[in-house]
């Protein structure tokens, strides 16, 4: 990115933890991105399902355990109006920072700014709660550039519903003489099939145990199936290359919005 485009996002309370435009192998397919593993069984899909709209609330620290795995897994992620979430406690929770973009502060309308980086990224957070007429249109933008929109916050018909019912942390008096290890009880609601109630608990810190990430079921291939190495090779490259060329028009769409100036 040049520095004149960077300067602009900083204009606009950008603060991406990397260069939107990075060649980094992009290997994003399939229609369910891939969560911890305590977290896959209150999804109805097993993981993130692409064109879906998520809920968090409770706890931010529920939110970064949300994008951990599908950014280590190659995804791109953006957080949205979130001025408390910074890259070193996202890097803490497993968030590959490096395909990470912080947002704080987008100004008196984020519509433009959230639907910019729908069209480019693989989640993206948002803070909530935004006018009715907005979120619907953001969602049915999500659903339509396959994206998953995640809001810290209610959101008007949510696919799924995830609420940290309680937070807690070690005792000081084990021992310890600093907080190290947080236990965040969640429960999932929602529509359709995620409408029965599920609870699981995540565990952060010094004691966690690190548990495999579930992508939720076979993905999806684009592939044909007489399709040979050097074919599969080829058709990889061809979504890598469209997932950057999103990524750099969404990162066009913002320098054009911080040139016009902040909208607060």
């Amino acid at each position: 990115m040049s520095r004149s485009a960077t300067a602009s996002l900083a204009a606009l309370g950008v603060n991406p933890a990397s260069e939107l435009t990075s060649t980094t192998t992009d290997h994003t397919t399939g229609r369910v991105l891939p969560v911890r593993g305590e977290l896959a069984g209150l999804l109805p899909w097993g993981g993130l399902r692409r064109g879906s709209t998520v809920s968090v609330g409770g706890s931010t620290s529920l939110l970064l355990a949300l994008l951990a795995g599908a950014t280590a897994d190659g995804c791109w992620a953006a957080v949205v109006g979130l001025p408390q979430i910074g890259v070193l406690a996202a890097a803490e929770l497993g968030v590959a920072v490096q395909r990470l973009a912080l947002i704080p502060r987008p100004g008196s309308d984020p519509g433009p700014v959230i639907a910019a980086l729908l069209d480019g990224m693989d989640l993206v957070a948002v803070a909530s709660p935004l006018p009715p007429s907005l979120a619907r249109r953001l969602t049915a933008r999500a659903r339509q550039r396959r994206a998953v929109l995640i809001a810290c916050g209610a959101w008007p018909s949510a696919d799924v519903a995830l609420t940290a019912e309680s937070v807690s942390w070690n005792a000081l008096d084990d021992g310890a003489e600093t907080l190290r290890r947080q236990q965040i009880t969640v429960r999932s609601g929602g529509r359709g099939s995620a409408g029965q109630a599920k609870h699981a608990l995540l565990t952060f810190g010094a004691e966690e145990i690190e548990l495999p990430l579930v992508a939720g079921g076979p993905a999806r291939s684009d592939e044909p199936a007489d399709a040979g190495p050097g074919r599969a090779d080829e058709l990889a490259a061809k979504r890598a290359d469209s997932a950057a060329i999103r990524r750099t028009e969404a990162v066009e769409r913002l320098v054009r919005l911080a040139q016009k100036g902040p909208s607060a």
